[in-house]
């Protein structure tokens, strides 16, 4: 299936009108068209990621990867060189860089001009990334880590995505507790969101992600997916990241996260459904055609 029948066929059944998002940082110019799914497809260059077990750490096997993504759909490249996962420990900010040049300046260069989405919470990396040709900035701590990047995005017009996160990487797992988790998390992310707006960046560029796995247990997660809409508060771009994600394995009793793609396409094109307008995921081809699946019922239509 070719680029353009992709995009085709991951149309929204009843868009808003032209919903399009278009920003401009020096002299590259990008446009988002929220008519239909964007695919986010994952690349981590780390050692120790939960979900590729550093097979992309190597510069030239991440650069293969970011092509696999681009020609399989996916509109929007996150590039994350700091683990996150349950128990880990922050990367000292030299050695994240070090990680994330080569490989963003590779991807900045490519033909296409792909939106590059720098997965920090460090606002000096924030800004080297939109220096170097990131487009946008998904941070998991929704700057509570380092409040400062919230204005380094307003001052280059950068999207930011903004996570809950319970706790941090080290502890969040630790038995998370919520008396409404889906009260709780919108709660968190509105506050997160007007802190960004107060720091001079405007709605539209502000993206909401509960944060699956992030201080949530498996039943907090699938809470979230089945009550979706009501997550993330109106005017906000809303985001779904689950892929290969812990929980996902109980389901299907998989410990194995490179064997979770199929649950990983099962539950975004659901998410897709209950109103999820960004699905970040690390094999976009399969996520992409459980998406049109999905749609294609929910319109009754080809």
């Amino acid at each position: 299936m070719s680029v353009g029948n992709v995009s085709e066929s991951l149309k929204k059944s009843d868009p808003k009108g032209p919903a399009e998002l278009v920003w401009t940082i020096g002299q590259r110019t990008w446009t988002l068209d929220f008519s239909r799914v964007v695919l986010m497809g994952i690349i981590n260059v780390t050692p120790d990621s939960f979900s590729d077990g550093g097979l992309f750490f190597d510069p030239d096997q991440a650069i293969s990867q970011a092509k696999k993504h681009l020609l399989e759909g996916a509109r929007i490249l996150d590039l994350g060189a700091e683990t996150t996962r349950p128990g880990s420990l922050p990367t000292p900010l030299e050695e994240e860089w070090r990680r994330l040049e080569p490989v963003l300046k590779a991807l900045a260069d490519l033909p296409e001009k792909p939106i590059i989405s720098v997965d920090t919470n460090k606002s000096e990396i924030a800004q080297r990334a939109l220096l170097a040709g990131a487009a946008m900035i998904n941070d998991v701590y929704a700057a509570r880590n380092d409040p400062r990047i919230l204005e380094t995005c307003a001052q280059y017009g950068a999207p930011i995505i903004l996570m809950h996160m319970l706790g941090e990487p080290r502890t969040m797992q630790v038995e998370p507790r919520y008396d409404d988790v889906v009260g709780e998390v919108r709660a968190f992310l509105l506050e997160r969101a007007l802190a960004a707006m107060k720091a001079g960046l405007s709605r539209e560029k502000i993206f909401l992600d509960p944060g699956l796995g992030f201080g949530k247990n498996a039943d907090h997660n699938l809470t979230l997916i089945k009550r979706f809409g009501q997550v993330i508060p109106p005017g906000f771009r809303r985001v779904m990241a689950l892929s290969r994600k812990a929980f996902l394995g109980k389901i299907i009793k998989n410990p194995d996260a490179l064997e979770r793609d199929a649950a990983t396409a099962t539950a975004s094109a659901i998410s897709v459904l209950n109103g999820a307008e960004i699905v970040r995921v690390h094999n976009v081809a399969v996520s992409r055609e459980a998406i049109e699946v999905a749609l294609a019922i929910d319109r009754e239509s080809l």
